[in-house]
């Protein structure tokens, strides 16, 4: 036997070795009926409507609570469960237009359950560590805290001089392909009804792109650059790498490499059915980093420093005046002022702004007690 053959052999071992540990992980998760059992649904619809339960819509649901399940259980075991469609509106987002696509609550629980019990534990097992959005113990938090892991690593390897590409895809959500979504779960999926109803609630956005408001469509978008994860990781050798959806960084010590990179990125991109946003992919220095609307800074002890967006506690003194009239003209309450205030607070306590948020409190105490 050859080395070539040799090498032949061991990667079809590998690769049905892998596909066997696929399969398991689908066996565990089980079949149409037991990924819809009615003890699953009950679970997924307690879990819909917590913090949800001012809605109407949510408010009726739990009504006949019961009910609704059992209907829902009886639809998806006889083959008559059929969307109920969405409710499409639009949000302006600091100048970018966003077509948000909510789903009723009723397929939310169904969508809830899918995941819950089938997409994430089988998706979830090939996604990279530093993919850190929409998953239990992730989020906005984890992204910065490894970035934060990241840039301490590097410095205590190269110290302070360093360069970082950042990443961003060009109207993600809107422009994503479904082909590799189907390949993947064709090949983590073994039950065909469960692949089927997956698949179908992705189509239901249309050919391209997935819906701002269901939960699948987070999955779906998480899994749809895995690949380009893996080859990040695997065959560029990056250990400064994370991605929070569409936003991503890696870390390098030589700029002349990072430039490398990103042209072999802009290819896999182009082969999986991602555009780049081209304004916001760029090689900065380390001192320059920005990511999820935070800059990092890598300091000469090692120290990493976060400095929230400056622009926010403009904008947020914007919305307090505006919240504060509309009070007076009985729109708001003190308490959703108050609410929305907290909110923004717990965001900016993300970084080190002890001193804009004093600035912001007296701010704040001040418009209140305007008038009062």
């Amino acid at each position: 036997m050859t080395s070539e053959e040799r090498h032949e052999a061991r990667y079809r071992r590998r690769k049905a070795e892998r596909q066997r540990r696929r399969d398991a992980r689908s066996e565990a998760c089980g079949s149409f009926e037991q990924v819809f059992s009615y003890e699953h649904l009950y679970r997924a619809g307690r879990e819909c409507c917590k913090g949800v339960g001012w809605k109407c819509s949510t408010q009726r649901y739990l009504g006949n609570f019961t009910a609704n399940i059992a209907r829902t259980h009886r639809e998806l075991m006889d083959g008559t469960w059929k969307t109920k469609g969405f409710f499409a509106f639009d949000l302006m987002e600091r100048g970018k237009l966003r077509h948000i696509r909510s789903v009723h609550i009723a397929e939310r629980v169904v969508q809830r359950c899918l995941c819950d019990n089938a997409l994430v534990p089988l998706f979830s097992a090939a996604f990279v560590y530093d993919n850190a959005a929409s998953l239990k113990g992730k989020g906005i938090d984890f992204a910065m805290y490894r970035l934060t892991c990241h840039l301490q690593r590097y410095y205590r390897k190269h110290g302070t001089d360093g360069w970082a590409l950042v990443f961003d895809f060009s109207d993600y959500f809107n422009s994503a392909p479904h082909a590799p979504i189907y390949a993947e779960s064709e090949r983590r999926i073994r039950d065909e009804r469960v692949q089927k109803l997956a698949c179908g609630l992705m189509e239901d956005f249309g050919e391209r792109g997935f819906g701002l408001g269901s939960q699948v469509s987070q999955i779906d978008a998480l899994m749809l650059p895995n690949r380009l994860d893996h080859f990040i990781k695997e065959q560029l050798h990056i250990e400064g790498y994370g991605r929070y959806m569409d936003d991503g960084y890696l870390i390098h010590e030589s700029r002349d490499y990072l430039q490398e990179c990103l042209k072999k990125i802009r290819a896999v991109c182009a082969d999986i059915g991602i555009r780049m946003n081209e304004k916001k992919t760029r090689i900065v220095k380390l001192q320059e980093l920005h990511f999820l609307k935070t800059r990092f800074y890598l300091t000469e002890t090692g120290k990493v420093r976060r400095k929230m967006c400056r622009k926010s506690a403009r904008r947020m003194r914007r919305k307090l005046k505006t919240f504060r009239r509309w009070m007076a003209e009985g729109r708001m309450t003190e308490e959703d002022i108050r609410t929305a205030y907290e909110s923004w607070r717990g965001h900016m306590r993300r970084g080190n702004s002890y001193r804009v948020l004093r600035r912001m409190d007296r701010f704040y105490k001040r418009l209140m007690e305007k008038g009062a």
